[in-house]
């Protein structure tokens, strides 16, 4: 006699079977998908998404960085959750929030922008205070309960009524070098300095789109706390010396990785995972974090007007433990999971700012109180710096 399961049960068995190395994690999508459940949803959650399955889907539109991070969701968690629930996820690259933020504005609506791969902490505040948040129900993204504390208070200091994201990764904006033009000894000699080398002129690049992050090291280049500005023309002064320097300002990380990766420059700040791709590729380059270094925690934010209950069921879809893993592991920042409560494997473990402890306490993270309110007036200056002046 053949004993039947809900779909409960049967997950829990495929999540054991995962576990013990019985089923590998394509296989595992693949029964989720044809058994129309999906990771740790039950109750309501699997009743709202049954009901979605039957109404043929809803369209959430996700907007996120390109590049692997697009490849890693799409095959981890995007691909699943379609199976799984007859959704539709209509992915795209944004080339920053600023962008989405001016469109959204012009339209007077939000309609086609459902979540985004937010950059953390200043820009949770931004969206907050243009009016399009939302209140996430987290009843419906159980999940949630493995989210590192650390990742989740500042978002509760900005909305304590309610939050309208979930955090999910984190890294660093560090120092990337090529090691074939670049000892270690220099750049450690350096540090943030190692960008307004003379002898590298031509071959430095930059992050060009955003103000914050240029300001971020010409704080550290003119010996401030960052969190702590006291001399914005010090800071700018800095800029345009690097400005001298620089063969380019990239303005994705896709273009981050192909300007090194070809050696058309051999020194930038860079996104911590992007160099671990690099890295992972054979290419000879080098990352340091200098002291004060930025630290960032993305989210996955959902927009004012969006269908609440798609969007929860993606959210905690991809914060599965087995999602959240893969597509940290392929985007290569870690995930925004309590790895005292979650196992990682050694791939998360080996990554660049991964803290063990799931504190952050090592990490220096922008101050939106310190930021925000600067954003209007030295963005503008970073416009005019760019531009020459």
């Amino acid at each position: 006699m053949t004993k039947k399961y809900d779909s409960v049960t049967r997950y829990e068995r495929l999540r054991e079977a995962v576990g013990n190395g019985d089923v590998d994690r394509r296989t595992f999508f693949g029964l989720l998908g044809s058994a129309g459940i999906t990771a740790g949803l039950s109750g309501g959650i699997m009743t709202a998404m049954a009901r979605q399955a039957r109404a043929a889907g809803t369209e959430l539109h996700f907007e996120g960085w390109g590049g692997v991070v697009s490849e890693a969701l799409r095959k981890n968690a995007f691909d699943p959750y379609e199976a799984a629930t007859g959704n539709k996820v209509i992915d795209a690259t944004f080339g920053g929030e600023n962008e989405v933020l001016t469109k959204v504005k012009a339209a007077g609506s939000t309609d086609g922008h459902n979540i985004l791969h937010s950059s953390g902490i200043t820009w949770y505040k931004r969206w907050v205070d243009n009016g399009y948040d939302v209140q996430l129900n987290l009843d419906n993204i159980p999940n949630m309960s493995n989210v590192m504390e650390a990742m989740i208070e500042p978002f509760r200091k900005i909305t304590p009524d309610g939050l309208s994201a979930v955090p999910y990764d984190y890294g660093t904006t560090g120092i990337a070098y090529n090691t074939e033009h670049v000892s270690k000894e220099k750049a450690m000699e350096l540090g943030a300095n190692l960008l307004l080398d003379p002898e590298l002129k031509g071959k430095i690049g930059g992050w060009g789109g955003d103000w914050a992050n240029r300001a971020w090291y010409g704080a550290l280049q003119s010996g401030q706390d960052p969190n702590d500005i006291q001399d914005w023309d010090a800071v700018w002064d800095k800029a345009r010396e690097h400005r001298d320097l620089v063969l380019k300002y990239w303005s994705s990380g896709a273009e981050l990785m192909d300007l090194l990766a070809k050696g058309e420059i051999y020194v930038t700040e860079a996104w911590s995972g992007r160099v671990a791709a690099l890295q992972a590729q054979g290419h000879p380059i080098a990352y340091m974090d200098p002291p004060n270094g930025l630290a960032w925690m993305e989210t996955m934010f959902v927009m004012k007007g969006s269908p609440m209950e798609e969007a929860e069921a993606l959210l905690n879809f991809m914060l599965a433990p087995e999602t959240a893993i893969a597509v940290a592991v392929g985007q290569k920042y870690p995930p925004s999971l309590d790895p005292t409560k979650v196992d990682m494997p050694e791939e998360v473990k080996n990554l660049p700012a991964f803290d063990p402890t799931g504190k952050l306490e090592g990490l220096v993270f922008r101050d939106p109180a310190a930021w925000n309110p600067h954003e209007k007036e030295q963005g503008k200056q970073w416009n005019r710096v760019q531009k020459g002046g």
